[in-house]
């Protein structure tokens, strides 16, 4: 699995870059003694480390049963797992299942489902805990609803938590979803929702870690055309 940095993270490593040799060089020049300088780097070198580590983009091969198969779109953990009805768009009861994204994780989303992009939709909002339950509905977010290759429709919500102050979505109406693609990315703390068709097999639970474009957290129902 090959990893390289976002580009959503290119400008923040370089002016973050910058602005580190800017506060520890004049430490090494004129701060006695070198022990404050040198802590001062190490400590700076660490917080760099995980800036970096926060914009890594592996490049993921899904290789299972394609088949009416939904994978996690990011990775993590899954917090919210239960009934509920979707107001947005589906206008119906479904199954929500929620993972939610840690600063340590990667940040990048995946497309849960292969099929075609119908509708986005970006919504302005507040930033409490991405892990509240609401936030689903009051925090901003992006809307994105896919029709699977077997004519059900998946709705998928990024969500934005307490740190986060962008969402990126590149999904477009009439893009191709590739489970293997990334559909957006978002930046400092989130949650990815699923909104899944009453019926779908659930092949995970409540606390269990995912991983984006990778595991299978669902098989949607076969229908007629595709059984």
């Amino acid at each position: 699995m090959r990893v390289k940095i976002h580009h959503e993270g290119t400008t923040i490593l370089i002016t973050l870059l910058a602005i580190l040799l800017i506060i520890n060089a004049p430490l090494w020049i004129w701060v006695r003694p070198l022990i404050w300088a040198i802590l001062a780097t190490v400590a700076s070198a660490v917080f760099y480390a995980l800036t970096a580590n926060f914009f890594r983009s592996p490049r993921r091969t899904f290789t299972g049963n394609r088949e009416n198969v939904v994978v996690s779109s990011a990775d993590g953990k899954v917090v919210a797992l239960e009934e509920t009805f979707e107001d947005e768009y589906l206008h119906c009861r479904c199954i929500q299942l929620s993972v939610f994204m840690s600063l340590f994780n990667v940040h990048a989303n995946w497309f849960p489902v292969d099929g075609e992009v119908e509708y986005i939709k970006h919504h302005p909002g507040r930033f409490m805990g991405a892990y509240l339950p609401k936030s689903s509905t009051e925090n901003e977010r992006s809307t994105v609803v896919i029709k699977a290759l077997n004519g059900q429709t998946v709705l998928m919500r990024q969500v934005a938590g307490a740190m986060a102050r962008r969402i990126v979505t590149y999904a477009r109406p009439g893009y191709e979803a590739s489970i293997e693609d990334h559909m957006g990315f978002i930046k400092f703390g989130s949650r990815i929702d699923l909104y899944l068709p009453l019926g779908t097999e659930i092949l995970v639970n409540i606390g269990d870690t995912t991983t984006g474009g990778i595991t299978e957290v669902a098989r949607l129902i076969a229908t007629n055309d595709n059984a």
